[in-house]
């Protein structure tokens, strides 16, 4: 399945910059960040759709590398968790995690169960409880060792492409929704606008990052962690396929890129959160866990306190420097009642 994705690449962030008066910091940070790196999600899920058409069996190499290319890219875009991502509730149906109740295992499994032809046409898929959607219902598909090889065959291969095909077409419609008129909406604040001041638009930025750093320090981390007296490393994200520390990783890699951006001209602010980023990713790599098992172990489980207390660290900064010096806040955020 190869779609072409809007022409409106090539064209798209020019005309939104346009905006007449925009604030030259929202306008950079759409170029720069937010639309490259949506057009990546929306080309990598594409990718993984057509990897799926062609090759459906869960320990297919094509299909696991196009995986981790698209997760890669969502978890790149995660804290973006405002407009177009959740228009229809389309984050959680591309990113349903934590899933505390187990949900996911067991929708999948009734599905595969039933066979349940809900799965033979993308609009009808869209209407499956999003804990069968996305991102971590393909982990199941493709790494747990009992749904992986779950049921009538060839019910699994539909529904691996029925979860590939609805994971592009999601990120489709949000890119299209960025390029469509979003952007405009951010760079043309106004009383009856989305956004009413600037202020307001710069505030949503400064709450995507101070929220992502949020879930990485208190969930990617914080989950696994649990208690000294009772580790909980299967909570620990995407332990299944080997992902969980690189989740942190390229989540911190991007905050950085959104953070700087913020940060601006700011010489003694942006070294300070440089050196910051760089401690965190330095004890993360010291650990050598790609999935916080060490967390089980009191020797381990102290380097990984560490991490999320860089992360941390980070979170003070944009807190107590970046925000005062923006003028904003971060107030409430898409986490704020889960």
């Amino acid at each position: 399945m190869r779609r072409i994705l809007l022409i409106a690449f090539a064209v798209a962030a020019p005309c939104i910059a346009a905006a007449q008066d925009a604030d030259p910091l929202v306008t950079k940070v759409i170029d720069t960040h937010i639309l490259p790196r949506f057009e990546t999600l929306a080309k990598t899920s594409d990718q993984l759709a057509d990897a799926a058409a062609t090759d459906c069996t869960p320990t297919s190499e094509p299909l696991r590398a196009a995986y981790g290319d698209a997760f890669d890219a969502w978890v790149a875009v995660s804290h973006l968790r405002f407009g177009p991502t959740e228009v229809d509730d389309r984050a959680f149906a591309l990113a349903f995690w934590p899933d505390s109740r187990g949900l996911t295992p067991r929708t999948l499994a009734t599905l595969i169960a039933d066979q349940d032809p809900v799965i033979a046409t993308q609009q009808a898929f869209s209407q499956v409880s999003i804990a069968g959607r996305g991102f971590y219902a393909m982990e199941f598909l493709l790494y747990d060792d009992v749904l992986s090889t779950a049921g009538d065959a060839a019910y699994h291969c539909a529904l691996v492409q029925a979860v590939a095909t609805d994971i592009a077409a999601t990120t489709t419609a949000i890119l299209t929704d960025w390029q469509g008129d979003y952007g405009a909406r951010m760079l043309n604040p106004g009383p009856t606008g989305t956004y009413r001041s600037q202020e307001e638009t710069v505030q949503e930025l400064f709450k995507a990052l101070t929220t992502g750093l949020e879930f990485t320090s208190d969930t990617r981390l914080g989950r696994p962690l649990g208690s000294f007296d009772k580790p909980r490393p299967t909570r620990a994200e995407v332990w299944r396929s080997g992902r969980s520390a690189r989740h942190v990783k390229i989540s911190l890699e991007n905050l950085e890129n959104l953070m700087m951006l913020l940060v601006g001209d700011n010489a003694d602010l942006a070294a300070r959160s440089e050196h910051a980023f760089e401690s965190a990713f330095s004890k993360l790599s010291a650990l050598n866990d790609p999935v916080f098992a060490g967390v089980a172990s009191p020797q381990t489980r102290l380097k990984i306190e560490v991490v999320q207390q860089s992360v941390d660290a980070i979170r003070d900064i944009a807190r107590a420097e970046l925000g005062p010096t923006l003028g904003v806040a971060a107030g409430f955020n898409a986490l704020d009642g889960d």
